[in-house]
């Protein structure tokens, strides 16, 4: 016998599908009954994951017609990698796992208590210490309870401008150990920016950054490396101190108006000190650069093409050295000095002079042997300088002028002399280079009769290295063999 459906049947039947259908095209939900309205499937597990297809790279490569974004893992290369249609290439999911090791971001709505809580306890609860060699990246204004010690670390911003480390009370870097500084604005509105001692063998590289409002950038002493590139400092009523840094490197450090007190101080000994390019806006009873505790220098200094400019009233732009210096000038022999504003002191530039100057009817005596040609004497006469710079009298010996440089250069001496001769005669006058004549540039000069004057020029170009000096010599070539030469004037210019 036939059966038939009743309608009552046919209608559940019917609302049965509909709900199936509606259901298939809205949302699914695993482990959920009530699937996030944004998505299309939503699982929801407290201890399952979610598989992807694994497959090996030459699997992936193999796939015919991937569609854009298709997901895959790839079991060689341990990442997930989805298709771009666009490129035609399989594209890695970025991840951490070959990212950097040692590396921690730091935001400005961190609590540090929470991000630094194993650096506070490294640091006996009254500094960040970091941990060496990973790197601190600062995103925004970060205002710190603690001071930093970097610990050989790497702290880094990636706007100087909006990435801040702020230290509104106390030292904001302390410690005995260097690190890297970059791309940050540093403030320290009460204390020190830094006040660290390296111990001799700290590093610190410090760069691309901003000092600001800060009561003192501070101090670096006894470190092994001290290198500095496009800092600037801006609003700080004082500077820094180098004490006792074997390698000391500024580059392009700018130093504006609105700073006060002494910019840049030199206390100690360095091996080497280099500071170049940048500015020094120094106004009121600021100073610019301070060499005034006479910084020792075992071997070389420059000072190049940085800018002094503005007006100091009390102030200066280099506070000079007060011992090995030159008059009017700033620094001693190790330094070479080329900067807009104040005055250039290199060995290029190193200039000496004497003058032998008697009143009229009067001079020196100079006598030789009896024979002809005579022996080659010095010429005698009081000697007086007035322009030495890197050049000496050698503690005042008379005709003598000592190149105290240190770098070997040629130089070039002129002069001239006057002489009275006792009677007719032909005498040769020399430049000599430490007590030895220079033959190639010696000059004839005859007197006609007894008491004649002869005037003759100096000419030479000599080669000195530091202590070499050279000085005015005399021979009788033919003449009288018992009187002697008497020089009212002589002159001699080395530069």
């Amino acid at each position: 016998m036939k059966k038939s459906k009743t309608p009552k049947k046919t209608l559940l039947s019917y609302l049965l599908f509909l709900l199936l259908t509606t259901s298939f095209f809205a949302q699914v939900g695993i482990g959920t009954v009530t699937p996030d309205a944004s998505s299309i499937l939503d699982v929801v597990s407290n201890d399952r994951g979610v598989l992807t297809p694994r497959m090996t790279t030459a699997q992936k490569m193999a796939i015919v017609n991937p569609s854009n974004g298709l997901i895959v893992y790839d079991t060689d290369l341990k990442s997930f990698y989805f298709y771009d249609t666009t490129s035609v290439n399989w594209v890695r999911v970025n991840t951490n796992s070959d990212g950097r090791l040692k590396y921690k971001l730091i935001k400005s709505t961190d609590v540090l208590a929470t991000v630094l809580a194993d650096e506070l306890a490294a640091g006996g609860g009254a500094k960040y210490l970091l941990d060496s060699g990973t790197l601190y990246e600062i995103n925004g204004t970060i205002n710190l309870n603690y001071p930093i010690e970097m610990n050989n670390a790497y702290i880094s911003g990636q706007d100087s401008g909006e990435d801040k480390l702020i230290r509104t009370s106390g030292d904001l870097f302390t410690g005995t150990t260097g690190g890297s500084i970059r791309i940050l604005t540093l403030s320290a509105p009460s204390g020190n920016v830094f006040n660290i001692d390296g111990a001799g063998t700290a590093s610190l590289i410090f760069r691309d950054s901003i000092v600001a409002s800060s009561l003192s950038v501070g101090s670096l002493k006894n470190f092994a490396i001290v290198f500095l590139s496009i800092v600037q400092y801006y609003g700080n009523a004082n500077g820094v101190v180098y004490e006792n840094v074997t390698r000391l490197l500024l580059s392009n450090t700018g130093w504006f108006s609105n700073n006060t007190g002494v910019y840049e101080k030199l206390n100690g000994t360095f091996s080497l000190a280099a500071k170049q390019g940048g500015f020094s806006e120094v106004t009121g009873s600021s100073i610019g650069f301070d060499v005034s505790s006479n910084p020792v220098i075992t071997g070389d200094a420059t000072l190049e093409s940085t800018v002094f400019t503005g007006t100091p009233t009390t102030g200066k732009y280099v506070n000079p050295y007060t011992v090995g210096g030159y008059t009017g000038y700033n620094f001693n022999n190790n330094w070479n000095v080329r900067c807009p504003g104040i005055p250039t002191e290199t060995d290029a530039s190193a200039v000496g002079d004497f003058a032998v100057d008697y009143p009229v009817g009067s001079g020196a005596s100079t006598s030789f042997n009896t024979s002809n040609p005579s022996n080659i004497v010095k010429v005698q006469g009081v000697s007086t300088s007035t322009n030495l710079f890197r050049f000496s009298t050698d503690g005042g010996v008379n005709n003598r002028l000592k190149y105290v440089g240190k770098k070997k250069r040629i130089f070039q001496v002129t002069g001239s002399i006057s002489f009275q001769v006792p009677a007719a005669g032909t005498y040769i006058i020399y430049i000599a280079k430490n007590a030895t004549v220079i033959s190639q540039y010696k000059i004839y000069g005859r007197g006609l009769t007894t008491n004649d004057i002869v005037v003759l020029p100096l000419n030479a170009s000599v080669e000195l290295s530091s202590n070499d000096y050279v000085e005015v010599y005399a021979q009788r070539y033919t003449g009288g063999t018992t009187d002697a030469i008497i020089t009212p004037n002589m002159t001699l210019i080395v530069k």
